[in-house]
């Protein structure tokens, strides 16, 4: 069984095979987007249906490449019986309404959010409705922009598979699939489409909300329709086919939609691949989308090449002719153009331009080597390379975990930062780094607060933030939200030692005003004394950054 399931214009999907011959393992689940409610159409992720293809289709997809291929019903096991589960409407209203449903009147079919107190007792909220399949569509733009970017030693796994850390990267064939479903016309006075945008509107830094029901079909009174609110992290592909974001999103939520605010409306923009788990091991706790504009654009060329008509078929499809040109909401300045990617060998990480020539890093990106090759990346194909030398880096035992890298030449297109001179604890933060994607697409970006501001003599030496941090984000800028202010530089993220987990959203940055006096004496000077200082922090500062309390016994920290 397969089940897709949603409310509003987010639905569950369930899909069952009654014959023993079926290759379906037991009850499987997602989410899904009702397009529109007359007709009743609904697009969700088409991997939930990769169990039902005939054997035929199955035998010969590796051999002649049929992933790639539009897949009809007849494609699919003849004894599939797909089913809807969306809310039956009649949304309360006033007080009581969530700060969504408020925003969201005119436009309530297509993502809304139900209190809690509305689902109690709740079989009649929610309504199962009989779907047909129509097409499950491949979005080759998707699947090669992602093949160019994950690559194969970083040991990619996502979740929603039968193994611990989800299926591998080989095993993904149907990562790019997403079908298109018919439903009977939704029970509504309310026959309005959803309104959609094209992503390649969207930059880094856009906030952006996710619409889903966490765990697919269990327990859909509580989960459905679940929200998650983040920023694009990182866009990829020609039209931005690819979007990376941090809301973060749960196993189930596959086929949910991801929509941005613009204008006075909320918008669908994409549709949720996977939530990202893990990478060589480590949690990364982030969510691939597809953007919606590719496919159905794909949907479109098929239903020309058949010869069907467009217009007359599905009115949605006058979308791709007519594009919202509309804006997302940015969260907030993203300088991306100090933030740079310092190469050693076969070893890399993020870094910092201070000035035209000087990059901040950590001294265990650069790893004692005396040359650097530091990268400009804006994206898979935009990018440039200067060589440079490493002039300072901290002794093992300091507790900054800083290094200072001189280019051979100016970088002409670099921004200078604006260094804060003060931290507030609660203020919106973001990170800017390698991290994720790492090598391939440029610095991603991931929010959150900056949850403690810790110090020694009433000066900051420690800032911890709840930003997403992977392996690659080290050497990284910390920025505010608003100001766009430079606040420290990414130094690590957390592991529990005992147990070997990670945690990407506990990280630690440098303050900046711990480097600032230093950076300025060398800009002016080429003087490296107060870098030099940096290794002779008293041992209240050495315990802070080695996460220990002070304690006669030698206990050592389990972090």
């Amino acid at each position: 069984m397969s089940l897709l399931s949603g409310e509003g214009a987010c639905c569950v999907i369930s899909a069952r095979g009654s014959s023993a011959g079926t290759l379906g393992q037991g009850p499987g689940s997602c989410s899904g987007v009702i397009l529109s409610r007359s007709p009743g159409i609904v697009l969700c992720h088409g991997a939930i249906f990769s169990p039902f293809l005939s054997a035929e289709v199955r035998a010969a997809q590796r051999d002649s490449g049929l992933q790639s291929r539009v897949l009809l019903a007849n494609h699919f096991s003849p004894d599939v019986q797909i089913q809807v589960l969306c809310a039956a409407g009649g949304r309360r209203k006033g007080d009581d309404a969530g700060v969504l449903d408020k925003d969201l009147e005119a436009w309530s079919p297509v993502l809304g959010f139900n209190p809690l107190s509305n689902r109690q007792g709740s079989p009649g909220t929610l309504r199962q409705h009989e779907a047909k399949l129509l097409m499950v569509v491949p979005c080759p733009e998707f699947q090669d922009t992602l093949s160019k970017i994950l690559i194969h030693t970083d040991q990619w796994h996502f979740s929603g598979s039968e193994d611990e850390h989800g299926a591998s990267l080989d095993d993904l064939l149907y990562l790019h699939w997403f079908a298109l479903l018919e439903i009977p016309d939704i029970n509504s006075p309310d026959t309005a489409q959803v309104s959609c945008m094209l992503a390649k509107s969207l930059k880094k830094g856009d906030t952006l909300f996710a619409c889903g029901s966490p765990f697919g079909s269990y327990c859909p009174d509580i989960f459905m329709n679940t929200l998650s609110k983040g920023i694009v992290s990182n866009i990829a592909g020609e039209g931005n086919v690819l979007i990376l974001t941090d809301a973060r999103c749960l196993p189930g939520t596959e086929g949910g939609g991801v929509f941005v605010f613009s204008g006075d409306s909320f918008n669908l923009v994409g549709i949720i691949v996977a939530p990202l788990c893990w990478k060589a091991n480590e949690w990364v706790g982030l969510t691939l989308v597809c953007s919606l504009g590719h496919i159905l654009k794909n949907i479109r060329s098929f239903l020309v090449e058949s010869g069907k008509s467009v217009k007359t078929w599905w009115p949605h499809m006058q979308l791709i002719s007519k594009p919202n040109e509309k804006v997302a909401i940015r969260a907030g300045p993203a300088p991306l153009s100090s933030v740079v990617l310092v190469e050693c060998g076969r070893t890399w990480g993020s870094g910092v331009l201070v000035s035209s020539r000087l990059v901040v890093t950590c001294r265990h990106v650069v790893n004692e080597a005396l040359g650097v090759r530091v990268r400009l990346q804006h994206g898979l194909e935009k990018s440039c390379a200067v060589k440079g030398k490493v002039v300072f880096a901290t002794k093992d035992d300091s507790p900054y975990d800083i290094a200072l890298v001189d280019l051979e030449e100016n970088l002409l297109c670099f921004a200078e930062p604006d260094l804060t001179s003060k931290f507030c604890a609660g203020e919106d933060v973001i990170i800017v780094s390698f991290g994720a994607f790492g090598q391939s697409c440029g610095p991603s970006v991931t929010s959150g607060i900056l949850s403690a501001v810790v110090t020694v003599d009433d000066k900051p030496v420690m800032l911890q933030t709840t930003c997403a941090v992977h392996g690659g984000s080290s050497g990284g800028a910390l920025l505010s939200t608003n100001s766009g202010k430079l606040l420290g530089i990414v130094a690590s993220n957390t592991k529990d030692n005992s147990v070997g987990a990670t945690y990407p959203h506990l990280n630690y940055s440098i303050p900046i005003t711990v480097l600032q006096p230093a950076v300025l004496e060398y800009s002016r000077t080429g003087d490296l004394h107060s870098f030099q200082e940096l290794n002779r922090a008293n041992n209240r500062i050495r315990l802070v950054w080695r996460l220990q309390r002070k304690t006669t016994e030698g206990l050592h920290s389990k972090l």
